[in-house]
């Protein structure tokens, strides 16, 4: 099958896809396929297909892509985030250097479950930025906490916690 063919059918499903989701909608038949789910939490779930639509004079919707530099969501999770520096405190006896072995800066962020280099996105407390998995934490944080590398101890503890979605970004 040619590209331009392949591309043809994927652009026919996800349209399919957005037209179910509105169908959904519309008819209220959300409670009867998704028991239990409010259409906050559909659509939370759902944000990287629910982004890639628009409407067109008021009532058609068709698929849209996202621009090339936009990276791909390929997962949301929702994380307890909590925030880290360099201090001995909270690291090994080499506080500057990852588990990856890089060394410390903005941007790099701690989780057991994701391999190195993963990258991911917290919209909503941090926009587009791109955060990318460098290091690991303690074995007893489980697999949905996410750290975030702080260049200070105090900028690390006026963070806290939050509880948020994680986008996982395709690599």
């Amino acid at each position: 099958m040619n590209f331009k063919l392949k591309k043809g059918i994927l652009k026919i499903k996800n349209t399919l896809l957005v037209l179910i989701i509105v169908a959904i909608f519309t008819t209220g038949a959300l409670e009867m396929i998704f028991p239990g789910t409010s259409r906050a939490d559909f659509m939370l779930d759902n944000y990287a297909y629910l982004t890639n639509i628009a409407t067109f004079q008021d009532n058609t919707i068709i698929s849209t892509s996202s621009p090339v530099n936009s990276p791909q969501v390929v997962k949301r999770v929702k994380m307890i985030i909590t925030a880290y520096s360099s201090t001995p405190e909270e690291t090994d006896e080499t506080p500057f250097i990852t588990a990856s072995g890089s060394q410390v800066k903005d941007g790099i962020a701690a989780n057991n479950k994701y391999p190195f280099g993963t990258r991911i996105r917290i919209p909503e407390l941090y926009g587009d930025k791109i955060f990318i998995i460098q290091d690991r934490m303690n074995s007893r944080k489980g697999n949905y906490h996410l750290d975030i590398w702080f260049p200070s101890h105090s900028e690390a503890e006026n963070f806290g916690s939050d509880l948020t979605y994680v986008e996982i970004l395709e690599n």
